[in-house]
């Protein structure tokens, strides 16, 4: 703690984004950059706490609390505190494989623990995070290493989102043959299509570490999904082990009447195939220009669409939220270091409201019904509060008000429920056990399936997550893969 008094001297302070009204022009990142001064009075907020929950990574309260990575935060924050910030990309380093992508896109269970945050704004631990690892990349401290010796083992990776990048890159370590199988044109996953390139550019932050991971020995084979155009018994047959990373990618539906409406999309349709138009240098094939847009979900998702209907060019995005509006400070019954569940203003409603005047999002309602035109084109969405409440069975739920119906004009539907498990083809194939909400069966902290040799991490084993909580696993299976092949492991 090279400051004692820094959080005492020093206000939490973030990097300027570009104004709303100028980013919805484009497709770029919209974070600005501080300069070396304010980024090291930042780290100098940090307080090196006796017991820094930080880096704790614990389930709390059923939210995660601290870094599920255990980030060694104290030590980088005192580094970049002190400039020192080629250590300090090494201490983040040990731990986290992809800080520019949790960076960017992570949000931040550490600085809700916090202990600066129990009666001051938290450290601004992400932040710093990012800045340490882009400065290394800009420096060119980040460099191909690839192992010393090989092991002879050969270890298929099935998807590669952050968990199976994050196992493919510390088997590689290990010494170990890694093919990573994408069935999409592009590897990366939920980084490359599940979101937008204005959190996190595809060019110059995804795919520049998926060079780096080939130029290390990793191999990607894109166009094939395991299952259909690659047996599963063939993996097994060609593999010493298989690590499956396939991520929780069925949508959760929206059962109302009208759901079949033409204009009615789920959330990673519209948001997959306009990043891969991006890319291509094509028109997005689900477009919202000029149209007034419905988004059903409050979440991170939605968000998503809101700012992507916006750069779309659309008439008018609403976003509905069923729950009711978060407080704007922690309440009694959310007290730190659980993740504060306060009102908080993304970029997506931060960019509406500066175009429409006010934020998008409506509370405490739901869908009733689509309805559609003549020639069957969504046309409305009927909606109506509720309260959440128990019913005559004493079930606690959302239950509708009486009159408090409206019509909300609507030529684009899009349905950002969350995700309700791993898409279940690949794991007939596999044959492997399912726990009661459809995800593979497999400890964590073993993460060995029903089938030896065959681990699981990520999303497909523990249900919709965090990025953070990927890479952990990724980590995680690689490990204990590792112990698998060769009786024992070196790998964290």
């Amino acid at each position: 703690m090279g400051k004692p008094t820094g959080f005492l001297e020093y206000n939490r302070q973030l990097p300027a984004d570009r104004p709303a009204l100028e980013r919805i022009k484009d497709w770029k990142e919209f974070h600005l950059h501080m300069s070396e001064a304010e980024l090291r009075k930042q780290g100098a907020r940090c307080m090196n706490c006796g017991v820094p929950f930080c880096h704790t990574g614990n389930i709390v309260a059923g939210m995660t609390s601290g870094c599920p990575v255990n980030n060694l935060i104290p030590e980088w924050n005192d580094l970049v505190y002190k400039g020192l910030w080629r250590d300090a990309l090494e201490r983040l380093h040990k731990t986290n494989n992809f800080p520019e992508f949790t960076g960017r896109v992570c949000p931040a269970p550490c600085e809700g623990s916090c202990v600066c945050s129990i009666n001051a704004p938290a450290v601004t631990i992400k932040n710093n995070e990012v800045s340490i690892i882009d400065r290394g990349w800009a420096e060119g401290w980040v460099v191909a290493e690839p192992p010393s010796r090989r092991t002879g083992r050969r270890v298929a990776v099935v998807g590669s989102g952050p968990a199976g990048l994050a196992a493919a890159a510390q088997l590689n370590k290990a010494g170990h043959t890694v093919t990573v199988y994408e069935r999409a044109d592009r590897p990366g996953g939920l980084l490359m299509y599940g979101i937008p390139n204005m959190k996190l550019d595809k060019n110059e932050v995804v795919l520049r570490r998926i060079k780096l991971l080939e130029q290390e020995g990793v191999k990607f084979v894109c166009n094939t999904e395991v299952g259909k155009t690659l047996p599963a018994a063939r993996l097994l047959a060609d593999f010493d082990a298989v690590v499956l990373a396939t991520g929780a990618t069925k949508p959760r539906d929206l059962a109302v009447p009208g759901r079949e409406s033409k204009g009615v999309h789920f959330a990673m349709e519209f948001l997959g195939s306009n990043t891969k138009a991006l890319l291509d240098g094509a028109e997005a094939p689900i477009s919202a220009k000029g149209k007034n847009v419905v988004v059903i979900g409050g979440g991170d998702t939605g968000t998503d669409c809101v700012a992507t209907s916006l750069r779309h060019g659309c008439k008018h995005v609403i976003q509905l939220e069923i729950m009711g509006k978060p407080p704007l400070t922690r309440q009694p019954n959310n007290p730190w270091p659980e993740w504060p569940k306060v009102l908080k203003v993304d970029y997506g409603q931060e960019e509406a409201a500066a175009v429409q005047g006010e934020d998008p999002r409506v509370y405490l309602t739901t869908t009733a019904k689509i309805e559609s035109d003549a020639s069957g084109a969504v046309k409305a969405v009927h909606t109506v509060q509720v309260k959440w409440e128990k019913d005559a069975q004493g079930r606690f739920g959302p239950q509708p008000v009486p009159g408090t119906e409206k019509v909300i004009p609507a030529d684009l539907v899009l349905i950002a429920m969350g995700f309700t498990g791993p898409e279940q083809a690949l794991l007939d194939e596999f044959r492997v056990q399912r726990d009661p909400r459809s995800n593979i069966a497999a400890e964590h902290g073993k993460f060995l399936t029903s089938i030896p040799g065959v681990f699981a991490a990520g999303d497909c084993r523990r249900g919709q997550s965090l990025i953070v909580w990927a890479i952990n696993e990724g980590r995680g299976a690689a490990r204990e893969c590792d112990r698998f092949l060769m009786g024992e492991t070196r790998l964290p």
